[in-house]
């Protein structure tokens, strides 16, 4: 693999990732923290780890690996490299990507980065061979554990649109596929359980709590005669299409306002499929966007002149690529108040990605990914049964 430096993000870098540059980082007390990983189809999960590792230190390096790399030890991804990149650089509290970042965490890249020490998830990640890919830096004494988020795994998300793809019998309903009954309505939202029950990537249940949202969420106030930017959708499995658009909305004003539908209101223009990720999910995934200020959870369909008032909305925008429904309870167009006082524009993502053609790509290579999911649960269930063996062994030696 070609030598590669590091991509500067948003902030400076006191040495830029660069070797022989430690004096600088020592005298101003910088901790700097190297995470890497796959970051697949990336959710809150991801997300809320990355947070955890920026709050061990000060600055956050985030090593990304290729896709070759990721289908040789892990299966083929559902997102490109380029958009894995583009996904990681939109999360708040990464400062600075490594592009094409080694599968295996080793001294050698910690100290190539000036970075303190490596943090992950407290689940196992392994090489094709069945090797700890975080060995070396765990022997060294340069590994942190930070908690995984339950609830949501990448392996879970690629279930759940499979699952939704099946018919009442059980069988893939693949051919002219579309998550709107309406195109099938012999299809039915049937959820078939895993196998396998990994502790790691398994279905679980995700419970929101306040506290989360509190460390999601950004608490400044909008500055005085700042210019209000608003925007409304379903966000559903947050993906770079999502990411472009709300950047370039951003870059409209000072402060955006992303309004998040309800699921019965997503449910009724998309289709009784969606959302495949619920209205909590979807809340923690835009609010992890470094683009957004704040979030409308449950916001109307039909933005009314009181919501318009009360933010103080100087812009209301809709992307260029996405058709505008009209309001599925009153038949009106939900966007007319903001029309009326030439407040609407729509802008282009520059995307041509939406959560419809994200399912697209998964149902496509349903048989793949099927086979994938099973093999890294059997996978994680071995090692997990294997550590907790060793551990009662240690155990019982100990009396």
């Amino acid at each position: 693999m070609a030598e590669v430096q590091p991509t500067e993000v948003y902030r400076k870098d006191p040495h830029g990732g660069s070797e022989g540059a430690n004096d600088e980082l020592d005298s101003q007390k910088i901790v700097r923290v190297w995470c890497d990983g796959c970051y697949d189809m990336v959710h809150f999960g991801h997300a809320n780890s990355l947070r955890q590792a920026k709050a061990l230190g000060d600055y956050l390096i985030v090593g990304v690996h290729t896709d070759e790399e990721i289908t040789e030890h892990k299966g083929p991804p559902v997102f490109n490299e380029q958009e894995r990149y583009a996904m990681v650089r939109g999360i708040k509290w990464v400062d600075e990507i490594v592009e094409g970042a080694p599968y295996v965490t080793t001294i050698e890249t910690l100290d190539k980065y000036g970075c303190d020490f490596c943090a992950h998830g407290n689940d196992i990640t392994t090489t094709a061979d069945g090797h700890d890919t975080y060995q070396a830096v765990k022997d060294a004494g340069r590994y942190k554990e930070v908690e995984r988020t339950q609830g949501v795994s990448t392996t879970d998300l690629v279930n759940r649109m499979l699952q939704r793809t099946k018919t009442d019998a059980g069988k893939s309903d693949d051919e002219g596929f579309s998550l709107d009954e309406d195109s099938h309505p012999e299809a039915t939202c049937t959820f078939m359980p895993p196998v396998t029950h990994s502790p790691w990537t398994g279905d679980s249940q995700f419970l929101q709590t306040t506290r989360k949202i509190h460390l999601f969420a950004d608490t400044k106030e909008p500055p005085a005669g700042a210019k209000i930017i608003y925007t409304a959708g379903s966000f559903d499995v947050f993906h770079p299409g999502h990411l472009q658009f709300l950047k370039a909305a951003r870059a409209l004003g000072d402060y955006l306002i992303v309004g998040l539908h309800p699921d019965n209101v997503v449910s009724t223009y998309k289709g009784s499929k969606y959302p495949i990720m619920n209205l909590q999910e979807r809340l923690l995934s835009v609010l992890a966007c470094r683009h957004v200020d704040d979030v409308v959870i449950g916001a109307p369909y039909k933005i009314s002149p009181e919501l318009l008032d009360h933010f103080n909305v100087s812009v209301v925008v809709h992307g260029s690529r996405t058709p505008i429904n009209l309001d599925p309870f009153t038949g009106e167009d939900p966007y007319q108040e903001a029309k009326n006082r030439s407040l609407f524009i729509q802008v282009d993502s520059g995307s041509e990605l939406t959560t419809e053609t994200v399912v697209r790509r998964i149902v496509a290579n349903r048989q793949l990914y099927e086979e994938r999911n099973k093999k890294k649960e059997q996978k994680e269930l071995a090692i997990f049964e294997a550590l907790k063996n060793q551990t009662e062994r240690s155990e019982a030696a100990s009396y």
